[in-house]
């Protein structure tokens, strides 16, 4: 369906972390790792009590204290030549609410270009939502202006998901996250809506849109297979492990709680005992595993930098 550009740079930049899903590479692009106080505002359910009776998620993903970590990336696949980008995170220079993502510095585009994806050399851009960390790096900023950082892409989103926030009253703040993170996209002609069916949505070779509403009505996963080899990018489906100990727990900026945590069992269930890799879009460093059962919940067996879906 698309093709491909050959732009290639390299920094200083250390490596990406890299997995293979049969003929498809994956790199995690990092951002930026959120503050400690973040897993307590966003899951407000989660108490120390309630982690340190989960040990497996010591040290990856909570610390000594029992504060959740948490972490905003990217993911960037190869799949026959073509760059596929999922979730542009927070975004540099942008004014936002939320403190620890208001003006933002970070070195996201030089880990991009370090890693083979140098902007103008990526051809599709998939955004799970349209939330406000999962937008940022749609553009950058140029003198007054905001422009698409990935100028030769076409940036997807699921239809649901655009004609819900079409159709609300929206908080200032959010209003301003789409006058410089999504119209500008659009105005340039690089904006494409899917309907994404139940059964899912092919949008690439090996790549389909899975619908995975609940943290927002059009939210989607993003399932890569090839060669009998499969792995799912979570969106905010599930933010954090925890979260696969204790399906029913809900963020705090869920639109839908009672169907985020339907949705995310039923994902969980659909992936326990299989080889699919779990990729998740808010999880910090080993970032992928294996979904296993585990005292009537989940839990995440970690597939390190290098693993691939059958390693687990």
């Amino acid at each position: 369906m698309f093709t491909s550009s050959q732009t290639t740079e390299s920094t200083t930049t250390a490596p990406a972390s890299v997995w293979t899903v049969g003929d498809h590479t994956v790199r995690r692009i990092d951002e930026v790792v959120l503050p400690a106080r973040t897993g307590a505002w966003l899951l407000p359910g989660v108490t120390t009590d309630l982690v340190s009776r989960t040990p497996w998620l010591s040290p990856e993903f909570a610390d000594g204290q029992g504060l959740l970590r948490l972490a905003s990336h990217s993911f960037a696949v190869e799949v026959d030549g073509t760059r596929v980008l999922v979730d542009t995170g927070i975004g540099n220079g942008k004014q936002r609410a939320h403190p620890a993502w208001h003006n933002l510095d970070s070195d996201y585009e030089a880990r991009l270009r370090a890693a083979g994806f140098a902007p103008e050399s990526v051809d599709v851009v998939i955004l799970t939502h349209l939330h406000a960390d999962h937008v940022g790096w749609n553009t950058r900023s140029e003198g007054d202006t905001w422009v698409p950082t990935f100028p030769n892409a076409r940036y997807l989103a699921s239809r649901t998901e655009w004609d819900y926030w079409a159709g609300v009253e929206m908080e200032e703040s959010r209003r301003q996250m789409f006058r410089d993170s999504v119209h500008p996209v659009r105005e340039a002609g690089l904006f494409d809506l899917v309907d994404v069916a139940d059964e899912g949505t092919d949008v690439a070779p090996g790549i389909r849109l899975l619908p995975t509403p609940g943290h927002t009505p059009g939210q989607v996963a993003v399932e890569l297979s090839s060669r009998g080899e499969s792995a799912l990018v979570t969106g905010d489906s599930i933010h954090h492990p925890v979260q696969m100990a204790h399906p029913e727990l809900c963020s705090c900026v869920d639109i839908a709680p009672e169907l985020a945590a339907r949705t995310r069992n039923q994902m969980l269930d659909s992936l326990a005992g299989t080889p699919t890799l779990l990729l998740g879009s808010h999880f910090p460093a080993p970032t992928a595993g294996h979904v296993r059962r585990e005292n009537g919940g989940y839990r995440l067996v970690p597939a390190p930098s290098g693993a691939t879906p059958l390693d687990g």
